[in-house]
């Protein structure tokens, strides 16, 4: 393993740095604490920065040389609403909110990248280190987009990275096409007429209606949908009714759609909805049908995915970086993407080993109360930004 030897040295410093943010956890578009270190670390190290985007979003900037070619290394900032079980000393001050997908981590190895670029610019251009909030469900990628992070720091190409459970430490993945999944969900409401369950024909039951409805569902995936192409759609709620012997006048269906195309999704919407007013309308029942989507599929370029591939060979070799397996997890980091080529990786975090005595009892996977990320990370994740950017400006690509 290849790793840059003054970043390693100042790993313990980031490590610490990654722990206090980790014990301080914010919800999307309320990182000011963690923004407010970013910032400090940035402007410490010589770094200038931007602050603002989508509220608490920070934006450092580091040029070097006289060319004009660009690109930009984005980390996400925000929590999620968890109650943490680790008692470890570093472990949530902060009820119901748990830094449980590494993105305290992501903030830690580009702030290692970072500090590293502030001492030693080898290279010829700019690179734009975007720390970005709510990217758990608050689709801060989109709103950094919006306020107008790609006009005010124009760059070729975005690279994002995350963590992954499961995958040994020391490792890599990165692929071209898909990666993840889009983020898409529904509200459906079935308006019947309530009455007594003892004398059903003088009600309009919604309940029997949705039944119907869940079970047709699935007919879009495997009747309608190319079995070559993914798709799932998931009813995880259902509520209706107050008492045993009432047939209640309405029965709300609401849950996720995911995909990894738009096409798919098109389709799927389109057959969702049509399914929704014909059986309602067979059934004599109304119905109020919403579609939200969320975040596109993750999609990765072709020549970025395997430029960021090669890079990372360079610095572990070929047989520790993989081919990405796609996941039904989505990721904001699509909106980028959209806007601009680029890569989204995966670096391994162990299997959670790495976790002290006085770690939770569950395993260390994403969105679960026992997480933690793997500090040996650190230095590898940042070699790889630092070696990235550099190879990257130096390039012809």
């Amino acid at each position: 393993m290849k790793l840059i030897e003054p970043i390693v040295a100042n790993t313990p410093e980031i490590a610490a740095l990654r722990k206090d943010i980790h014990a301080h956890p914010e919800l999307c578009f309320q990182e000011v604490r963690t923004a407010d270190v970013v910032a400090a670390k940035l402007t410490e190290w010589g770094i200038p920065i931007h602050r603002g985007m989508a509220t608490t979003g920070v934006v450092g900037i580091v040029k070097a040389g006289t060319s004009s070619r660009a690109l930009a290394l984005r980390a996400d900032m925000d929590a999620l609403t968890m109650q943490e079980f680790n008692t470890f000393a570093h472990a949530s001050k902060h009820a119901g909110k748990m830094h449980a997908c590494g993105h305290d981590g992501h903030t830690a190895m580009l702030l290692a990248a970072a500090q590293h670029f502030a001492k030693h610019r080898n290279f010829d251009g700019t690179v734009y280190l975007v720390f970005q909030p709510a990217e758990e469900g608050g689709g801060g990628a989109r709103e950094m987009i919006k306020d107008g992070l790609f006009e005010q720091f124009p760059v070729e190409a975005v690279f994002g990275m995350h963590n992954w459970p499961g995958m040994a430490a020391g490792t890599f993945a990165a692929s071209a096409g898909p990666v993840m999944a889009s983020s898409n969900e529904f509200k459906i409401t079935i308006r019947g007429k309530g009455g007594h369950a003892a004398i059903p024909h003088n009600a309009i039951d919604p309940v029997v209606v949705a039944c119907q409805l869940v079970q047709g569902f699935q007919t879009i995936i495997s009747r309608n949908v190319k079995p070559i192409d993914a798709g799932v759609i998931s009813v995880t709620m259902i509520n209706a009714g107050e008492a045993t012997n009432v047939i209640p006048d309405r029965c709300e269906l609401q849950g996720t759609v995911r995909t990894f195309s738009i096409e798919v999704l098109d389709l799927i919407e389109r057959r969702m909805r049509e399914m929704s007013e014909n059986l309602c309308a067979a059934f004599n029942t109304r119905v109020e049908f919403e579609f939200v989507r969320n975040y596109p599929p993750t999609i990765n370029a072709p020549k970025e995915a395997a430029f960021a591939a090669k890079v990372m060979e360079s610095i572990v070799g070929a047989d520790k970086v993989f081919t990405q397996e796609p996941t039904m997890g989505a990721e904001d980091f699509s909106f980028m993407l959209q806007a601009k080529p680029g890569c989204y990786a995966f670096i391994g975090n162990g299997d959670g080993d790495h976790r002290t005595l006085g770690h939770g009892a569950g395993p260390c996977t994403l969105h679960n109360p026992s997480y933690d990320f793997n500090d040996e990370l650190l230095p590898l994740g940042a070699t790889f930004w630092v070696r990235l950017a550099e190879e990257w400006l130096a390039s012809d690509i």
